[in-house]
């Protein structure tokens, strides 16, 4: 090879060579820059959810981003606005995906709970309830068989009545003591002092529950671990923890009863309270009469008191009707008795036996009445009122439970924080796509996640 052509074949390697090692430059300079870029955007994002609700951390240990920044008015623009502020420049930001507290039923909010939840208790300290959840709803299914006994055995006494052309006494009879307080209302028997109930009121109507909300956009996936029993078991506790009851009735903010709120939705602590008696008495009513089944001395009691009435009306045949009846009588009222003890700071064991029942036939005549001096029964290794709470917030619905605690985080929170709080402005997780130029005829274009966890 000559000279002249060796020089040309080497400028040729060393041109290539430059070009390869420009190339190389060029590319660590564009990745650099991304690199650059999603750091700035990595940065922004963090600091936008750092500008969590504190009230709502303090209050219910739950983060969430208020997307109106207190103005009452949401715009995705106010949050890709900060993002901005906190150093993405020069870059085109589009929300692809946006997740509120409220969406899903609370999805989000409950996803939140649950973890919190998880991570204070463990999972000792959800053991007792996880092995028990399964006798609640065997409870909550026989309540409902002796319910429709109960009415089965009230048409049947009807009709004996009604084709013998006959009318039951009021005195000295029960069946029609029971009757009338079912109809005046419970709290009249299980409250004594009635001016100690919260008469609080609020318009549900303007609650989360109940009217339409803000949606997000594009869809998180939904976290398997907080949809099962033993979450829900997690989340019951976590409400059981913030909210107020009746047995400790909030001192501040729309209504009272809290928990009970959760249980039942009404627009007043009285109704809310007066459903909840009327479900632990549903609870209470299955052991009692379970018990009552089993004492031959209140049975033959029961059977006396019968015939007795049944001579009255000269109806001999449906003297083992009445019998029923009245044991199905005296079975609620020792359950109005129970829920005396309950409101009151008392505890009541789950089954009952003869030590544990207070109400005789005598003092369930005179239920409600000024003459009713019984006190229900108090037992140490019992279960208090929250306790009974909580097995009838498991047997409630879900999302009824999730979406009833959002209204009255939403009530507290306008109170602590301002008129322009609204749960379902209340950012979870956030997607945002980003289109920046990194030189003339380079753009670069990529995802950013990130959410309270």
């Amino acid at each position: 090879m000559k000279k002249g052509e060796v020089t040309a074949f080497l400028s040729l390697i060393f041109i290539l060579v430059m070009a390869a090692a420009a190339s190389v430059i060029e590319s660590a300079s564009v990745q650099t820059t991304k690199n650059r870029r999603r750091g700035d955007m990595d940065r922004a994002i963090e600091s936008v959810f750092a500008e969590y609700r504190r009230e709502m951390l303090e209050e219910y240990d739950i983060f969430t981003l208020e997307g109106t920044y207190e103005s009452g008015h949401f715009a995705e623009e106010n949050v890709t606005g900060r993002l901005e502020f906190y150093g993405v420049r020069d870059a085109v930001i589009n929300i692809e995906k946006i997740q509120f507290l409220t969406d899903d039923f609370g999805q989000a909010y409950r996803e939140q709970v649950i973890a919190y939840m998880k991570h204070k208790l463990g999972i000792s300290g959800i053991e007792e309830f996880a092995g028990a959840s399964g006798k609640w709803k065997e409870q909550e299914d026989k309540a409902e068989q002796y319910s429709r006994e109960e009415t089965d055995v009230t048409e049947e006494l009807e009709s004996g009545l009604k084709e013998g052309e006959q009318e039951f006494p009021e005195d000295d009879n029960p069946i029609a003591v029971v009757s009338n307080i079912r109809k005046t209302g419970l709290l009249n028997v299980v409250v004594k002092n009635q001016d100690e109930i919260s008469n609080k009121s609020v318009a549900v109507a303007q609650m989360p529950s109940h009217r339409s909300l803000r949606k997000g956009t594009g869809g998180f996936k939904i976290r398997e671990d907080a949809i099962d029993e033993i979450s829900n078991l997690y989340f019951i506790s976590y409400l059981l923890e913030k909210f107020k009851g009746a047995d400790e009735p909030a001192a501040e903010g729309s209504l009272s009863y809290e928990l009970e709120y959760i249980l039942n939705g009404a627009g007043s602590d009285r109704e809310n309270l007066e459903a909840a008696v009327r479900q632990l008495a549903a609870l209470r009513f299955v052991p009692n009469y379970g018990y009552l089944m089993t004492d031959e001395m209140k049975k033959a009691e029961a059977e006396t008191t019968a015939l007795a009435l049944a001579g009255i009306v000269a109806l001999p045949a449906l003297a083992a009707v009445i019998k029923h009846a009245i044991l199905l009588s005296w079975a609620f009222g020792e359950s109005l008795m129970d829920i005396r003890t309950l409101l009151s700071g008392g505890k009541v064991p789950l089954v009952k036996n003869a030590e544990g029942w207070r109400l005789t036939l005598a003092g369930l005549m005179k239920l409600g009445t000024a003459e009713d001096k019984t006190d229900g029964p108090n037992a140490k290794g019992g279960l208090s009122y929250r306790d009974y709470l909580r097995i009838l917030l498991f047997l409630k619905s879900k999302k009824e439970c999730t979406m009833r605690s959002l209204d009255v985080i939403e009530m507290q929170m306008q109170r602590k924080a301002g008129e322009f709080f609204r749960v379902d402005n209340c950012i979870s997780k956030l997607e945002v796509k980003s289109r920046c130029s990194l030189r003339r005829n380079i753009d670069y274009e990529f995802k950013t996640n990130y959410g309270y966890q």
